[in-house]
């Protein structure tokens, strides 16, 4: 049983795109290179064939797990969210207390979260401190240095 995962549309998409690309151009270049290596005579000694069948599996293995997170995805309606609270796809503002540095991030699926443009994943250990708070609550949040406490300042998607 899978795990349902929760996307934005573009993310959503994003990985529809990936899966085709994988499927369409990926696959048939690794059955050339499969076929260009086996015209070269014998396999059991031919690291080319070899290199290409292993690349092959791990291909396989790529399409079939993102076959499965395309099957478990749901893509979020943000329109309807109540920006009380931090919940997936949030943008939060918020201080951390030890230091008084603040900074906002909004809040995406694993697969969608990149720190660049401060987007991080809800299951990281900010993103699991954030849910559920509103703002001027105190979210204790427990990272590898310890425990931080960030306060919501604001929450806008």
């Amino acid at each position: 049983m899978s795990k349902i995962s929760y996307y934005t549309e573009e993310g959503y998409n994003a990985l529809k795109d990936e899966l085709h690309q994988l499927k369409t151009v990926d696959r048939i270049k690794i059955s050339e290179q499969i076929s260009e290596a086996r015209d070269k005579g014998d396999l059991s000694e031919n690291a080319e064939y070899d290199a290409a069948k292993d690349a092959q599996g791990h291909l396989e293995a790529k399409i079939s797990k993102l076959e499965n997170i395309l099957a478990n995805a749901r893509i979020i309606d943000d329109s309807n969210i109540d920006n009380s609270k931090v919940y997936i796809l949030s943008t939060v503002r918020i201080k951390n207390q030890k230091n008084g540095a603040e900074v906002t991030y909004t809040l995406v699926a694993e697969n969608e979260a990149n720190l660049a443009e401060k987007k991080i994943s809800i299951e990281s250990p900010i993103g699991k401190g954030l849910v559920g708070k509103s703002v001027g609550d105190i979210a204790e949040v427990e990272v590898p240095a310890g425990i931080i406490p960030f306060e919501i300042l604001e929450i806008t998607r």
